[in-house]
């Protein structure tokens, strides 16, 4: 009874937001990994590269660079993992003192709302933190796993160094899903934060961001040179 009580203090508007960010955070992590093959997103266009990199790395002399490109990507979930703990920590003294969140937040929303209402809109960009921090830890730990397999790939061209690479190539692959999956907890995460603002807000952060995630997956520079065309070796 007393969940229902506090359910009164929202909103049909904000239960509309809260839905349309959820299937919109998992709507467009979809699309992203399954889009139509007429028209493939960044993410995967990349795995194409991936795939490459480590067919070219079994006879690459010497491998210092393919080690330190992995070393980049394992620094950069490092780096966003740290992001998110932090975040995490930030969020979790905000839930202790959430008077003091109502006293700035109250300059744009309504002030008279009770702490309970706060508490939960915190809760809420408190998940995508936690989630990105899961998928960025994971995706350190696959990036991991990945140099391992490559260390272990002969440098004569055999069946079983080919057979080896693949596989890395396909761990390298999981790693950057994940990697990429974190990133967009990290953007609706920061559209969540517009809840605090209300319902209408939450709706226009969600928009503006699957409009910014979509665009750079299926409308950016960075595609269009992925998609141009290479001469036949």
């Amino acid at each position: 009874m007393e969940w229902v009580q506090r359910l009164g203090y929202f909103s049909v508007l904000d239960g509309v937001a809260v839905v349309l960010l959820t299937l919109t955070w998992l709507g467009s992590s979809w699309i992203i990994e399954n889009p139509p093959a007429r028209r493939p997103s960044v993410s995967k266009l990349m795995t194409v590269y991936r795939r490459s990199w480590m067919e070219h790395f079994v006879t690459r002399q010497p491998r210092i660079f393919d080690s330190q490109i992995v070393g980049s990507l394992r620094q950069s979930t490092a780096f966003f993992a740290s992001a998110s703990m932090i975040a995490i920590s930030g969020i979790f003294a905000l839930l202790g003192d959430a008077d003091r969140l109502r006293g700035v937040a109250g300059d744009f929303a309504d002030s008279d709302a009770p702490v309970v209402v706060w508490e939960v809109k915190l809760f809420l960009i408190l998940v995508f933190a936690a989630n990105a921090f899961l998928k960025f830890v994971w995706s350190n730990r696959l990036f991991g796993y990945c140099s391992v397999m490559m260390g272990s790939v002969p440098n004569n061209g055999s069946k079983i160094s080919y057979t080896r690479a693949a596989k890395a190539a396909e761990i390298n692959i999981f790693a950057a899903r994940s990697y990429n999956r974190g990133l967009r907890s990290v953007y609706f995460g920061i559209a969540s934060a517009a809840w605090l603002l209300g319902g209408e807000a939450l709706i226009a952060a969600t928009v503006v961001t699957l409009v910014v995630i979509l665009r750079r997956e299926f409308a950016s520079q960075s595609r269009e040179i992925l998609m141009q065309t290479e001469p036949e070796s």
